[in-house]
């Protein structure tokens, strides 16, 4: 039997200090290496920003939502336009709010069977590759693999 230590799709292998939604390893998709590359060459501190981003395990594709969050946290509505703003009518403005929180239920849900799915297809994989392997050693007793 071996020592090695399979993880989850994503993660990456050895001991981590948190529990990230994607672990050590980051978000490494295309889109946040991009995002990454370009941010250097325009104005690298906005490369560090995506860098930081994607170790943190997040998708490129929220993060200027969230800078936009934070930004009206912090500056309050001003010079920013939102879709869901305060409309004078509080009926409507809950009615939105409950929409939104709905539309982001929905996101969260489609996030967390997207990672079960990986997380299913590695499984399946693994077990596929010992079945091979399980395979070729009972073909093969006593054979080593230096034969030529």
């Amino acid at each position: 039997m071996s020592s090695t230590n399979y993880s989850s799709p994503g993660h990456s292998h050895g001991n981590c200090s948190h529990a990230g939604k994607h672990g050590c390893g980051g978000h490494w998709s295309g889109a946040n290496i991009a995002a990454m590359v370009l941010g250097f060459i325009v104005f690298p501190p906005i490369g560090l920003v995506v860098l930081v981003w994607t170790l943190m395990g997040r998708p490129i594709q929220d993060l200027p939502g969230w800078v936009r969050d934070k930004w009206s946290q912090y500056f309050g509505n001003a010079g920013v336009t939102h879709s869901h703003g305060n409309s004078d009518n509080v009926v409507f403005d809950e009615y939105q709010q409950t929409q939104h929180d709905r539309i982001r239920e929905i996101k969260d849900e489609i996030k967390r069977r997207a990672e079960a799915f990986r997380t299913f297809r590695f499984d399946a994989k693994r077990r596929q590759d010992k079945a091979e392997f399980d395979e070729f050693m009972a073909s093969n007793p006593g054979k080593g693999g230096d034969e030529r």
